[in-house]
């Protein structure tokens, strides 16, 4: 890994550090340096703590309604998770990147792998120039970690965050091998990017406890103890690129979801039919941005584990055909459930998955009952108007009412959303 003659490919993750936080300070500098807190659906618990809030002792997970005397008298600022602007945040974020290479692997919101060429002295320039324009032009911190593997990239990058001396840039190259084995062997294995609970404890019956054991274990041996993942996990270790976003991430890539809890309870087919419409349009909107098609749809809905009894429904079915088009959905969501849903029961939760997903463009076999093929263009117009004027400008239906329905998720300390709301505009005021 310490070869500087000529260049090499390596892997490079960009973290945003604290990323929901980072968002809100953007518009709200006066928060840099105060413990902050971004909280779930309906306000209710903390997702995501400034670096500040964790040195207070604000857990991740712990209900608002419990903390929030505490928080107040410790200086605690909370706000409302701001979907719409984390969204847009990202998007300019991945455009930047994509301006220093061809190769951007979306992780998550806050996570993105970029493919770097060149001598390591020079990308571990070019890491440093990443983390420097995103500060310039978004404003917000970012983390990178570079290694030859996705592995070692994301190991690299917790380094990056936690090791104030590296200012946030960290490469693999920079280490010697002893070095570097001194590092895995500081690692415990379920650090590693994949190993969960569950094979943590099976590699620890092993004797695997260290990142620095599994990469020294025979890659076979593991593939016919465990899986081809936790072979390749080894061959990581060693620097062999060989894991892809899609093998760590199969479940999640195969299934698109929208599910929120509401505010207030649903209790008519009607308001539950108004639901559905909204949900199936914003879950057909990420399906189109991923340029990729769905056969099947599962929804569900349900009263309060709390209150007995229990109401809970839930129904699969496959689409009439592949589609990413978002009358097609609502109507196959509402003609799912609807008639499952019973009057004047409390439902506070309600979820579309859509399913059997591939990519757009795919050719299938031709259908002669397929609908009229014109329809395919209403989806991708909802999107361009609501991306000219706004999200929620127009929507098919129940989804496109001007007022927002009582159920709908509380965000009572909701900050603007500049980005993407011509009435919520940054103001800036000079004294």
């Amino acid at each position: 890994m310490t070869d500087t003659s000529g260049a090499v490919d390596r892997i490079a993750l960009v973290d945003v550090d604290s990323c929901y936080c980072a968002c809100e300070r953007i518009f709200h500098p006066e928060l840099i340096g105060r413990p902050l807190v971004v909280l779930s659906n309906n306000d209710g618990a903390v997702v995501a703590r400034s670096r500040e809030a964790k040195d207070l002792g604000v857990e991740m997970g712990a209900a608002w309604f419990k903390i929030k005397a505490w928080a107040e008298r410790h200086g605690v600022v909370a706000r409302s998770s701001n979907y719409e602007l984390y969204g847009s945040i990202n998007a300019r974020l991945n455009s930047i990147l994509s301006r220093f290479s061809p190769h951007v692997e979306v992780y998550s919101i806050d996570e993105a792998f970029i493919g770097l060429h060149g001598s390591p002295d020079q990308i571990l320039a070019t890491g440093r120039a990443i983390r420097a324009r995103i500060a310039h032009d978004l404003g917000i911190p970012v983390s990178v970690g570079i290694g030859p593997s996705h592995t070692l990239a994301k190991l690299c990058s917790h380094g990056a965050k936690h090791t104030p001396s590296l200012g946030g840039v960290a490469s693999a190259d920079s280490f010697s091998p002893t070095r570097w084995d001194r590092v895995l062997g500081a690692t415990p294995v379920a650090d590693l990017w994949g190993v969960g609970p569950r094979l943590d404890k099976r590699l620890a019956r092993m004797g695997i406890r260290t990142a620095l054991q599994l990469r020294d274990a025979d890659p076979g041996h593991m593939r016919r103890v465990f899986s081809v993942l936790v072979e390749r996990t080894v061959l990581e270790l060693r620097g062999v690129d060989c894991i892809q976003i899609d093998d760590r991430d199969a479940d999640r890539i195969g299934q698109i979801m929208y599910s929120r809890s509401f505010s207030t309870p649903v209790t008519t087919r009607d308001e539950m039919h108004q639901v559905l419409a909204i949900y199936a349009q914003n879950a057909a909107r990420r399906l189109r941005a991923q340029h990729s098609t769905a056969g099947a749809l599962w929804a569900f809905a349900s009263t309060s584990w709390y209150t007995q009894p229990v109401h809970h429904v839930s129904a699969q079915t496959s689409l009439p055909g592949r589609t990413d088009d978002p009358a097609v959905i609502v109507k196959a969501a509402c003609r799912l459930l609807l008639d499952r849903i019973e009057e004047g029961r409390r439902y506070v939760r309600a979820g579309i998955a859509l399913s059997e997903i591939t990519p757009a463009g795919v050719q299938e076999m031709l259908d002669p009952f397929q609908p009229d093929p014109r329809a395919a263009i209403i989806g991708p117009l909802v999107d361009q108007v609501n991306r000219a004027v706004g999200r929620g400008s127009i929507g098919l239906g129940w989804a496109g009412l001007a007022t927002p329905p009582g159920w709908q998720m509380r965000r009572e300390k909701l900050s603007e959303r500049a980005t993407t709301s011509w009435a919520e505009l940054a103001r800036v005021s000079a004294h």
